[in-house]
């Protein structure tokens, strides 16, 4: 799983989700693209779980590219605690992705082959997606 190389003392707001993407929407490094069309907060265990399930599908024959990373930590406070107390325990890291962001790039393989192995990854993933192809 993908967590950040400094991770002490980096508990941090939840911001705000809005807007489109204003960078990382263009395909930079492989053929095809896997482009998000809705906001949300992507789990570094989702990205995981969607790499997986491309790399499995291409056996190795392509390249891939994860164009997210989960640097934003979220907090979660044990159950059954009472009121107060502080802001809880790291928990988890996720990426925001915004509507427009390339999360996974490919290349070195057929478009049929690309779009079979986006739409496996598409199912792991909590935002609609979109298969997108490098003009």
């Amino acid at each position: 799983m993908f967590i950040p190389k400094k991770v002490k003392y980096r508990k941090q707001h939840r911001g705000s989700m809005k807007g489109h993407a204003t960078r990382g929407e263009t395909i930079a490094f492989g053929d095809y693209g896997l482009k998000s069309l809705d906001l949300s907060w992507i789990t570094s265990r989702q990205i995981e779980a969607a790499r997986r399930a491309m790399v499995r599908f291409i056996k190795r024959e392509g390249k891939v590219w994860i164009r997210i990373f989960p640097h934003q930590a979220v907090t979660a406070t044990p159950n059954e605690t009472r009121m107060g107390g502080g802001k809880g325990a790291v928990s988890h890291y996720v990426a925001t992705v915004k509507p427009g962001t390339i999360m996974f790039e490919m290349s070195g393989i057929t478009e049929t082959v690309a779009r079979k192995a986006m739409s496996l990854a598409s199912h792991k993933l909590p935002v609609h997606t979109k298969f997108v192809v490098k003009q």
